[in-house]
């Protein structure tokens, strides 16, 4: 819920003006967005946060029992699924910017790139289920395999269909009346943010390949998945910046922010899915880029190791001495 800054609330003229759809919503008109208003706004006593708390406390844990055993853990998998994979999530959700989620849509469009395409690359990258796979004991671990193969799984995981969702997923949000409905009510403005992160994680995690995901496409056909999804962020992103209407309805202008400018702002916002959509795609293609060199390394050393053994096996029967 947004709260208004003690510093600001003491040093105004007058007490602040609460606009019709705040105040049907419970809430306080913020004061300006700033850049320290991020730190300020900060507010760590949601579920999201405790959420986050845990899954960092559970992965950590899980590093120390490989650790512990003597079995290695690859530093940069920790560092990617804590930093700016749970990292990534609470800086849009837990710090300023969540606190300006439902006041400014461009606010709220950090938000979506973050939630939908950034953390969720570097959740996948720290591989957690592979983790899980090798420190949990005989029957937890027949559980998860038996979920991660599971026809539902299989079904979600498959990537025309996380690409499916993941293309249609934010034009049935902004295009119709379930984004108003998200602004009116807090409890599905918060499942809009766990919705993004699991469309993010159904879509990039068979692309990217560490945990063992069932229905894995080769490298070749994961990249031109990738090309693919540019042109709806491309499309979505000028669609938002050239409509004449507004996201939302009239939300935005009954707030009534005499420092936002709802016609400008929904600009920016489109701007913001544009840019930060083409700039994801194309490092994510990088990273594809990356595996699949390393993978073919990893099967040229396979393939000179079967020839070096063949070659024994051939010398050992010409010479029995």
């Amino acid at each position: 819920m947004l709260h208004v800054d003690p510093i600001f609330t003491a040093t105004s003229a007058a007490p602040p003006r609460v606009a019709p759809a705040l105040l049907a919503a419970g809430e306080a008109v913020p004061p300006p967005f700033t850049v320290a208003r991020v730190l300020t706004e900060t507010r760590l006593d949601s579920w999201l946060t405790l959420g986050l708390l845990l899954a960092a406390g559970l992965y950590l844990y899980g590093v120390y029992r490989l650790r512990l055993r003597g079995d290695h853990w690859p530093v940069l998998r920790t560092v990617c699924f804590l930093v700016p994979g749970l990292g990534g999530i609470a800086a849009v959700t837990v710090s300023g910017l969540g606190a300006y989620d439902t006041t400014v849509l461009s606010v709220h469009m950090v938000q979506h790139m973050v939630l939908s395409m950034i953390s969720p690359i570097f959740l996948a990258l720290g591989a957690p289920v592979t983790l899980a796979l090798r420190t949990l004991p005989v029957r937890p671990r027949k559980r998860l395999l038996a979920i991660v193969h599971s026809r539902i799984a299989r079904i979600y995981s498959f990537p025309l269909v996380a690409f499916a969702i993941f293309v249609v997923n934010p034009f049935a949000l902004y295009f119709t009346d379930l984004y108003h409905y998200t602004l009116q009510h807090e409890w599905a403005h918060e499942l809009t943010h766990a919705h993004f992160i699991m469309t993010g994680c159904v879509f990039f995690w068979p692309l990217l390949g560490l945990d063992p995901l069932p229905g894995r496409w080769p490298y070749p056909a994961r990249a031109l998945l990738m090309v693919l999804s540019v042109p709806f962020h491309t499309v979505l992103g000028l669609t938002i910046m050239q409509s004449t209407t507004l996201l939302g309805g009239d939300w935005y202008p009954s707030l009534q922010l005499s420092w936002s400018d709802p016609v400008n702002d929904q600009v920016v916002a489109g701007g913001v899915l544009w840019a930060g959509g083409e700039l994801v795609s194309v490092t994510m293609l990088a990273v594809l880029v990356v595996q699949w060199i390393k993978q073919s390394e990893r099967e040229a050393r396979r393939l000179d190791r079967e020839l070096d053994r063949q070659e024994a096996r051939e010398r050992a029967a010409q010479n029995p001495a």
